[in-house]
């Protein structure tokens, strides 16, 4: 007569497969979240203005930050006055970063990527210059 009774070594078998697959589907989600969040491209486009400032800051990784100021009015954020408007961004690398440096006030037109996160080394914005398209 065959017996019905599974040992505890083939439960805790079935279990461990199924933990395992959970387990490889939660890291799975994960990771798709993180490439989501920080590595997909949301956007990209060109902006135009007049080159505010182009610095080097930061305090663990020092990344290169810049500011266009864009011609034309928009509503201030508190209140309701009027403010110009503002397109502050990341820049890539250093050799974009050289070139608005050195031309600070001048009129740019701006290649640039935005992402839905911000990650430390990459900037403090979710917008990264990866171009100099054209300087006047």
């Amino acid at each position: 007569m065959e017996s019905t009774y599974q040992s505890p070594q083939k439960r805790s078998g079935k279990f461990g497969k199924i933990f395992s697959w959970i387990l490889i589907i939660a890291l799975l989600i994960c990771a798709g979240y993180v490439y989501y969040k920080y590595y997909f491209v949301f956007g990209e486009g060109v902006k135009s203005g007049y080159l505010n400032f182009a610095v080097k800051k930061g305090n663990l990784f020092k990344t290169y930050e810049g500011k266009l100021i864009q011609e034309g009015f928009g509503s201030a954020k508190t209140g309701t006055g009027i403010s110009s408007n503002e397109f502050e961004f990341s820049i890539e690398n250093d050799s974009i970063f050289h070139v608005l440096e050195l031309n600070s006030g001048k009129y740019f037109d701006l290649h640039y990527k935005e992402y839905h996160g911000v990650l430390p080394w990459r900037g403090n914005t979710r917008y990264i210059v990866d171009q100099v398209i054209n300087m006047k």
